[in-house]
């Protein structure tokens, strides 16, 4: 099989077909689109969300906490604290570990997210690090987004750009090939673009005008929007030319030949909002320093469209990243 995440058709088959939840206070569970699970409790909801980091040797600390934090932030929602189950291969240094705990730490320190517990493990099972987090949040029941609150009409707004926390990746684990083709100030900026990959400001900074988010993750923005579409049961229609690429992010995707709008790129939250409340959207999170983009909208068919020179084009379901053509 292809490595990376399973693809819709195997996910749908081999696992989602197999598990069933039959308990009445469980509002959300492992859905594609869906980036957490729900659980009422009393007057609160439980949010959930777990995410490995395979695709990366550098910055891994990093990359576990925020990548989990993103997720639960879809729901408008801070997160509260983190478990992390950490294997490591039998030839890491004691100070590799004491650093991994250290950048876990400082990210945790700038979310504001406790780090309950977990498990590390010394094992020949793996041949690099491997993390993988569980985050979880607290909200009020009255907050929850219902998905049937999302219609035909309604605006998709994206943050930042594409292809952040893939050409971060990049940029570190290919720095001796890239500094021969780029310049010094493009790949500093595709290093820092690893600084970015928290959407949780945003996120909070949207929830009272936004009818739902996603983060994007493997697959990219197609990936995820192609995601949900599904989730939502509508079509959407994106314009190519009102996305976002950073010159970085296309300097290294146009030299690896791979497409930015199918690489990994937490750092990008995709927000649905009713198009009255669009404008202000846009300059609630300007006003924040957060660029924001208006892409397109969700129409009343299934289709998955993506308009470029003029064509329209279909946005296929998400298979193995980009980012796993290149590392």
């Amino acid at each position: 099989m292809k490595i990376g995440k399973l693809n819709i058709l195997d996910l749908e088959n081999l696992v989602l077909k197999n598990i069933s939840c039959k308990n009445k206070n469980v509002l959300l569970t492992g859905e594609i689109g869906n980036d957490c699970s729900a659980i009422k409790i009393d007057d609160k909801i439980l949010y959930l969300s777990s995410d490995p980091i395979t695709g990366a040797t550098k910055n891994i600390g990093s990359l576990a906490l925020n990548v989990n934090a993103n997720d639960i932030v879809t729901t408008g929602v801070e997160p509260l604290g983190i478990m992390l189950t950490i294997l490591l291969p039998p030839d890491i240094k004691e100070s590799e570990i004491s650093e991994i705990m250290k950048e876990i730490q400082s990210e945790a320190d700038k979310l504001g997210v406790t780090i309950l517990g977990g498990h590390t493990e010394i094992t020949d099972a793996v041949n690099r690090v491997i993390i993988s987090s569980t985050v979880i949040g607290v909200g009020e029941s009255t907050q929850f987004k219902s998905k049937d609150k999302v219609v035909s009409g309604d605006r998709i707004v994206i943050t930042k750009g594409v292809g952040i926390e893939g050409a971060g990746i990049i940029s570190f684990e290919k720095e001796c090939e890239l500094k021969s083709v780029l310049s010094e100030s493009i790949l500093e900026k595709a290093k820092n673009l690893l600084n970015s990959i928290s959407v949780v400001k945003e996120g909070v900074i949207s929830k009272t005008l936004s009818k739902g988010m996603h983060d994007v993750t493997e697959g990219g923005l197609l990936g995820a929007l192609w995601e949900m579409s599904y989730f939502y049961n509508l079509g959407i229609e994106i314009e190519y030319d009102k996305i976002y690429i950073p010159e970085e992010v296309k300097a290294i995707t146009d030299f690896y030949k791979v497409d930015p709008l199918k690489l990994i790129s937490s750092g990008t939250m995709v927000i649905v909002v009713d198009e009255k409340n669009l404008r202000n959207l846009l300059k609630k999170l300007e006003d924040n320093g957060i660029k924001a983009f208006d892409i397109g909208y969700f129409t009343s068919d299934e289709r998955k469209i993506l308009i470029k020179d003029g064509k329209a084009e279909e946005i296929a379901p998400p298979d193995s990243d980009e980012l796993y053509k290149i590392l």
